[in-house]
């Protein structure tokens, strides 16, 4: 396969100045260009699995959640609801990053770049893709011929929401937004997670080397609770007693905001999986009850029901034929 040369170096030697429009939109690093399969109905679960994951202040990656959720609007068919979203985007990085500019957003013009294109608007477009150049121009990525670790990460952070097999490959791309920039704890934290999502199938738990860096990880990130759950769970499958730590970490979990990263269903699982379903069925209604409205917590406390009912079911005693 040729190598293509990086908008980085395209920018630099003017080339990208002299191409078509669309040719300038193709070479833009954002979710318009990433290949990002999906169908309508997809989009629709993913847009509440989004919703889910909650948009408090401090949440670190708030900015990708509106970037996201702009994306999964534009297709479908909401044009209005995404440029809002993509816009929020924008003042959340700034918000976070405390700036006004920076390397962070250029996935985020991107994406406003080819909004306003497909929206007929083509001087917009042409904007937000000089400000692209200008983003690139002034914050080049550390390694030549590499993506900035900041696309790296939102690119694999998006990845990851778009199915089991391209899990592995968001963890190639937080790893070498890692290697560039390792200070991101949370990126850290996102890659461990990821390499864990894609060994979820194995009974046996991780290998040794992948729990290790999750042990590290959780020590360097002590406020994630997602992450501490699901290396509770790594640790169960090894045959450790870990119902204390579980109802421990539970009562910890419940006083995070509401979020499918507030480590709930995880802990829900656990309970299930090495205390009891009546339990996680507790834990699950308690949560209902602090944050009645909540539509995940209902559908935490509806899982928890149907595991209920799933194992009556199977307890029964088969009939003889």
């Amino acid at each position: 396969m040729p190598h293509m040369p990086t908008r980085g170096s395209l920018a630099k030697t003017g080339a990208i100045k002299r191409q078509p429009l669309v040719s300038k939109l193709e070479a833009l690093q954002c979710h318009f260009t990433w290949d990002l399969d999906y169908s309508r109905s997809l989009l629709m679960g993913l847009r509440d699995n989004v919703k889910y994951i909650g948009t408090e202040e401090g949440n670190s990656w708030l900015g990708h959640i509106y970037n996201l959720r702009g994306f999964i609007q534009y297709n479908l068919g909401f044009n209005e609801e995404a440029n809002s979203f993509f816009q929020k985007s924008t003042e959340a990085f700034c918000r976070m990053r405390n700036a006004d500019e920076g390397p962070w957003l250029v996935v985020n013009y991107g994406n406003l770049a080819w909004l306003h294109h497909h929206l007929g608007d083509q001087a917009e477009s042409e904007a937000y893709l000089s400000k692209v150049d200008a983003l690139i121009e002034k914050y080049p990525s550390p390694s030549q011929d590499e993506l900035h670790p900041e696309t790296y990460a939102e690119k694999a952070w998006t990845l990851m929401k778009f199915g089991a097999d391209k899990e592995l490959l968001a963890a190639d791309y937080f790893q070498k937004a890692i290697e560039m920039q390792p200070d991101m704890v949370e990126w850290n934290t996102s890659y461990i997670i990821g390499l864990v999502n894609a060994s979820k199938h194995n009974s046996t738990g991780l290998e040794e080397e992948i729990l290790e860096k999750m042990r590290i990880t959780k020590e360097q990130d002590p406020e994630n609770l997602y992450l501490a759950v699901k290396y509770l769970d790594q640790c169960a499958k090894r045959g450790e007693g870990i119902e204390d730590e579980a109802r421990e970490l539970a009562r910890k979990v419940l006083r995070n905001p509401v979020s499918s990263y507030s480590g709930l269903k995880a802990i829900l699982r656990v309970y299930k999986a090495y205390l009891s379903v009546d339990e996680a069925i507790d834990l699950a209604e308690e949560a209902l009850k602090d944050h009645p409205d909540e539509r995940y917590l209902k559908v935490c406390a509806a899982l928890c029901y149907k595991w209920k009912i799933t194992l009556s079911r199977d307890s029964r005693p088969k009939k003889a034929c």
